[in-house]
C-alpha cells in the first residue's frame, strides 16, 4: 500500500496555486462590484500572481516574471475599458488598471533582480 493514497508517484505534491486562483476571482470581483480600490487591486493581483505560479509549476512559462505580464495584459484592456467606454466606470477601472501595473512592475523587478531562473519550490 501507498503512504499517500491518491498521489501519482510523478506527482509528489498537490498544487497549492488553484486555491489561490480561485480566492483572487471573487476577492477582485466583490471589490471592483462594489467599488473598494483596495479589495479590487488585492484580489487583482491574487489572482494574477496565482495564475502566473501555476502556468510555471505546469512548465508553460519558463519562469513566472513573463506570466506575470502576459496576466496583466487582460486586466489592462479591462481595465481601459471601464475608464474610456460608455460604461464609465473610471474608479474601478483605475483599480483594475492599478493591479496591472502592479503586476508588470513586479516581472520587471524579478526579471532584474532575481538571481534564480527558476524559484526554489
Amino acid at each position: 500500500m501507498e503512504a499517500e493514497p491518491g498521489l501519482s508517484d510523478q506527482y509528489r505534491r498537490a498544487s497549492p496555486w488553484p486555491v489561490f486562483v480561485a480566492l483572487g476571482i471573487p476577492i477582485g470581483e466583490v471589490g471592483i462590484v462594489f467599488g473598494l480600490f483596495p479589495i479590487a487591486v488585492g484580489g487583482l493581483l491574487l489572482f494574477g500572481g496565482s495564475a502566473a505560479g501555476l502556468a510555471t509549476e505546469a512548465g508553460y512559462a519558463k519562469t513566472p516574471w513573463r506570466a506575470l505580464v502576459g496576466a496583466a495584459i487582460p486586466l489592462a484592456a479591462l481595465g481601459a475599458g471601464f475608464v474610456y467606454t460608455a460604461i464609465s466606470l473610471p474608479t474601478r477601472g483605475f483599480a483594475i488598471l492599478a493591479a496591472a501595473v502592479i503586476l508588470v512592475a513586479v516581472a520587471a523587478a524579478g526579471t532584474l533582480f532575481a538571481q534564480d531562473q527558476q524559484p526554489p519550490y
